[in-house]
C-alpha cells in the first residue's frame, strides 16, 4: 500500500497557511495518478468571507484547472481534516480515486464520522478511503487552534 506522508506534509503545510488569516487549519493537496502535487488548497472561509471557502474545494477547483478537466480520474485528495457533507460530496463528483484524510471530525465528518458520502451505494462513484495518515500532527494543529480561541 502506497504512504502519503508526504503528501499529508504538505497538506499541514497549507492549513499552517491558514491560520494567518484566522482560518481553521486545514490543508489540502491533490496528486495526479503519477502521485505529484498538482494543486493546494487551504481553508479561506475567514480570507474571502466565503462560506465555501474550504481547502478540499480550493484544491479541488486547482486541480481541474491545473488538468483542464472537472473529472480527476486517478487523482488522490489528502486532506488534513475529515471532509463536510460539502467536500465529501464535491470529492465524489469531482470522481477522485482517492480521498486520504489525517484528523477524524466526531461533529461533521461525512467520511464514516457522522455521515458515510463518499461510500454512498445510491451515488455513481465512491472513492478509496485512507484514513488517519499523520492522525496525530493533524489533531494537534486543530486542538492548538481551537484551544486559542476559547
Amino acid at each position: 500500500m502506497a504512504t502519503y506522508d508526504a503528501a499529508m506534509r504538505a497538506a499541514l503545510d497549507q492549513a499552517r497557511s491558514a491560520l494567518d488569516s484566522g482560518d481553521v487549519p486545514v490543508g489540502a493537496v491533490v496528486l495526479d495518478p503519477a502521485g505529484t502535487v498538482v494543486s493546494a488548497g487551504r481553508n479561506v472561509r475567514e480570507a474571502d468571507a466565503g462560506p465555501t471557502g474550504h481547502a478540499e474545494v480550493a484544491a479541488l477547483r486547482a486541480a481541474a484547472a491545473a488538468r483542464r478537466e472537472w473529472r480527476l480520474d486517478g487523482c488522490t485528495l489528502v486532506v488534513t481534516l475529515e471532509p463536510c457533507t460539502m467536500c465529501a460530496g464535491a470529492a465524489v463528483l469531482a470522481r477522485v480515486e482517492r480521498l486520504v484524510f489525517g484528523a477524524y471530525d466526531d461533529k461533521a465528518g461525512a467520511v464514516g464520522s457522522l455521515w458515510d458520502v463518499v461510500r454512498d451505494r445510491r451515488l455513481n462513484h465512491r472513492p478509496e478511503v485512507v484514513a488517519g495518515v499523520l492522525v496525530d500532527e493533524s489533531t494537534a494543529l486543530l486542538d492548538e487552534f481551537f484551544r486559542s480561541h476559547r
